[in-house]
């Protein structure tokens, strides 16, 4: 049986729409089942200091409750204390996140003296201080790439070490 010119275009245009339509929901499908990571801050280390400011290394540790491993391609970052912005940027570096694991994620954050005036005075008298992680990651899983936010707040002591 031959088909008609039209008959072949009504086909291959019902496979494209079928194509398409079946991708959608395969996304969506993936979005449902894709779990956020969640970053919890670890550290805190001065890496540098100079006349009107200096450096600091923020490592987060970023836990994956996915049954499949993340393979982060970027991840956005803004760090603040108390209510000042202490630095922002972007890791461009691809790292990876085992299913059900962790992987701590070091970001170089550059400060001012001015910037972090309260927060330090803070940091000194009290020993704790309160800090907000924000940005968002963009990962590739079995599923497709997958940008979303993340949101951390807590308390970093200085004494322990380690965020809350």
């Amino acid at each position: 049986m031959r088909l008609t010119r039209t008959a072949r275009r009504w086909m291959t245009a019902g496979s494209v729409l079928t194509l398409t339509v079946g991708g959608a929901a395969c996304a969506s499908l993936g979005r449902a089942t894709f779990a956020e990571p969640v970053v919890t801050l670890r550290e805190v280390s001065v890496t540098g200091l100079g006349l009107t400011g200096g450096s600091v290394e923020v490592v987060l540790s970023v836990y994956n409750p996915n049954g499949y491993k993340l393979d982060a391609l970027r991840m956005t970052y803004r760090v603040d204390v108390d209510t000042t912005m202490v630095g922002n940027g972007a890791l461009t570096e691809r790292f990876v996140v085992s299913e059900k694991d962790s992987s701590m994620v070091r970001l170089p954050v550059r400060f001012t003296y001015a910037g972090l005036g309260a927060a330090g005075r803070s940091l000194l008298m009290a020993g704790t201080v309160s800090y907000r992680v924000r940005g968002d990651f963009t990962v590739a899983t079995p599923l497709g790439n997958f940008t979303r936010p993340y949101d951390r707040t807590g308390r970093y002591s200085s004494v322990s070490g380690n965020g809350r």
